[in-house]
């Protein structure tokens, strides 16, 4: 079927019209980025006499993957702006619709250079009246909005017509009359454009977004090469579901840090984008807003209704197994159990405080909540009189992270918020499935990865996830089994000398020296004696498929590695002076795979806190019982 696009439209684009609503066809489609948190797509967008390159918003990127617009294909422009980008203009379109999938291109198109383009739209109306003259042509009227309906073809013996297109002339763009006559100016003072925040992207120029702010952190100091400064951000939250970080640094923070309040509207505009920080930002948006000293904000009067309060996206419990570590998600649940607070000692040496407790949902699964700092003592404290007076509140949590130490947890961040018996569908569901069915029904723990036939405190971690998760780190030691291999046995210390006397039942062991007579010494015993003990002090590296370490195996997992006492390798070091048959024996246990229970904790040394492994137990891999336990992993990834 024939098509015919809105003439003249590229031109009157890169001038500056964006009320018209012109049909386009495109020729071709390009990935600029395989980044697949920033991929764009241009366009070479069409008139049939005119080519422009465009760039698609990246909430259009569908669009194009799911083939609903394609080479040839024919669509609507609905919402664009045209931005000048290193001297020339760049459209960017940020709504469209597909009107025909495929089409043959229509005209001869070319790459449209900008010009003159009032005298451009006088030379193509002359040449349109000329043509009317010559040729008994209709011109339909002059119509603003391109409306391709009203194109009429010329009579059968128009022979001079040969154009292989129907144009509709458009009269040269004019910017609208307000702006006109006032003189020259600097730069333009038009007001700014309130667009919606999914329609933000760096190439436009002069933006305005309403939005509500859902969150505000809080005020951060920091030092860095470039001296001290201090930064604060929020969250903002529009009608349409978009949400986006605006965050403000030094002079700025004084600027706008006390205007922000949680849960009004503003205006904001006038700030830069640049691309989001994953690690920080948990918001479903490629950029965030810097705002600057030239950037406004200001108080919407009154309320808008339009705007939700808050955004959830919940999670069901038994979902929260399939997300990785410190992925930041929703959840709601009943609050079933509330432990006291406990004081913590952070690795900066900053005390916090930490309060575990349980929510589950209807899915049949619950999880442990950690909360962190004020947590526990505002909402932290209230949920747990509510627990205690045998009221089981529901609990609503925004932006909680992902743990997988001990299981899946949630914990909370600094830009988690939380709900108590919030008033909205979910929370109300909840608490009427809680009240009928949920109050007597068990759930399922998700936070506990117990090992079959191992003990019930027994966790199954990789090496990478001692330092991850900070093991060890707590004001009790975290024990963890893992499967790995030896790569480094040290041989210069792999033993200490020990007091062989005894201390009622058990041996004193503890370490000694020798005294100015040549025999040893023990301080805890406070004795001499000719002979010491020895026994292991064995220092080796074990590494996994997810990263290396060190531990220490005293002297029965020291036993249980090297399958010789260490009496029995200092003899055949120092004493028989046999360095081949030790270094034999040392290479022979390299490589070997166990199955290690370790005991982490930090320790002072000096003024320095480090963190020690010791090796607990060191069992040689049995691979029946690994290979139930693999067994039972997949059939619980197949049970989600």
């Amino acid at each position: 079927m024939p098509v015919s696009l809105t003439a003249h439209a590229i031109p009157a684009i890169v001038a500056g019209d964006i009320n018209t609503i012109p049909l386009l066809q495109v020729l071709d489609i390009k990935l600029m980025s395989n980044n697949k948190q920033q991929e764009r797509y241009r366009l070479l967008l069409s008139d049939a006499v005119s080519s422009q390159q465009a760039m698609l918003a990246t909430q259009l990127n569908d669009r194009v993957k799911s083939g609903q617009v394609r080479k040839g294909s024919v669509v609507r422009l609905i919402e664009y702006i045209c931005s000048p980008i290193q001297n020339r203009k760049i459209v960017v379109v940020l709504n469209m619709e597909t009107i025909m999938l495929d089409c043959e291109i229509i005209g001869n198109p070319t790459p449209f250079v900008e010009f003159d383009l009032p005298a451009q739209g006088a030379l193509l109306n002359n040449s349109m009246q000329n043509l009317s003259k010559s040729s008994n042509y209709q011109l339909p009227p002059q119509n603003p909005s391109y409306n391709v309906q009203n194109f009429q073809l010329p009579p059968k013996n128009a022979s001079s017509y040969v154009p292989n297109f129907r144009p509709t002339v458009q009269p040269p763009y004019q910017p609208p009359p307000v702006y006109r006559g006032q003189g020259a100016i600097m730069r333009n003072e038009a007001p700014s454009r309130v667009i919606p925040i999914s329609a933000l992207n760096p190439y436009q120029g002069r933006w305005a977004i309403k939005a509500r702010v859902t969150a505000k952190g809080d005020l951060r100091r920091y030092n860095n090469a470039r001296g001290d400064g201090k930064v604060f951000s929020f969250d903002l939250l529009d009608s349409e579901g978009g949400e986006i970080r605006v965050t403000c640094f030094n002079a700025v923070v004084d600027q706008f840090y006390d205007a922000i309040e949680v849960g009004r509207v503003y205006m904001i505009s006038k700030g830069s984008l640049k691309p989001a920080q994953k690690n920080y930002n948990h918001l479903k948006n490629e950029w965030e807003i810097l705002l600057d000293s030239t950037s406004t904000v200001e108080l919407f009067p009154g309320e808008d209704d339009s705007i939700p309060k808050q955004q959830f996206s919940f999670k069901p419990i038994n979902d929260i197994e399939n997300f990785d570590n410190n992925s930041i998600l929703d959840v709601i649940g009943v609050v079933t159990r509330v432990n006291p607070s406990v004081p913590i000692l952070r690795k900066n040496g900053i005390e916090t405080q930490r309060r575990i407790l349980i929510l589950k949902d209807w899915s049949g699964r619950s999880v442990e909540l950690t909360l962190w700092g004020e947590f526990c003592n505002r909402e932290g404290q209230n949920l747990q009189q509510m627990v205690d007076a045998g009221l089981f509140p529901i609990l609503a949590v925004k932006a909680g992270k992902v743990n997988d130490f001990s299981g899946k947890s949630i914990g909370t961040i600094s830009a988690t918020q939380l709900f108590i018996n919030p008033d909205f569908p979910e929370a109300r569901s909840l608490r009427d499935w809680f009240d009928r069915v949920g109050k007597d029904s068990a759930s399922l723990s998700i936070s506990k990865d117990i090992i079959p036939g191992g003990p019930k405190n027994d966790v199954r971690k990789t090496l990478s996830q001692i330092k991850d998760e900070g093991l060890g780190r707590s004001d009790k030691p975290d024990w963890i089994t893992v499967k790995a291999t030896i790569s480094f046995i040290k041989t210069d210390s792999f033993y200490y000398t020990a007091c062989p006397l005894k201390i009622g039942e058990r041996q004193c062991n503890k370490k000694v020296t020798k005294s100015g007579n040549s025999r040893w010494l023990c301080d805890r015993c406070n004795q001499e004696f000719d002979e010491c003990d020895y026994r292991f002090l064995l220092q080796a590296q074990i590494l996994d498929h997810t990263g290396i370490t060190w531990v220490t195996a005293f002297q029965e997992t020291g036993e249980e590695i090297m399958s010789f006492t260490a009496k029995e390798l200092y003899s055949l070091k120092h004493e028989q002076e046999d360095d081949d048959k030790f270094i034999g024996i040392i290479k022979s246990r390299l490589f070997n795979e166990f199955v290690f229970r370790l005991k982490i904790k930090e320790e002072l040394y000096g003024d320095e806190q480090r963190v020690k492994i010791t090796v607990a137990k060191a069992d040689k891999v049995d691979y029946s019982s690994e290979s139930r336990y693999v067994l039972d992993m997949i059939s619980k990834i197949g049970r989600q």
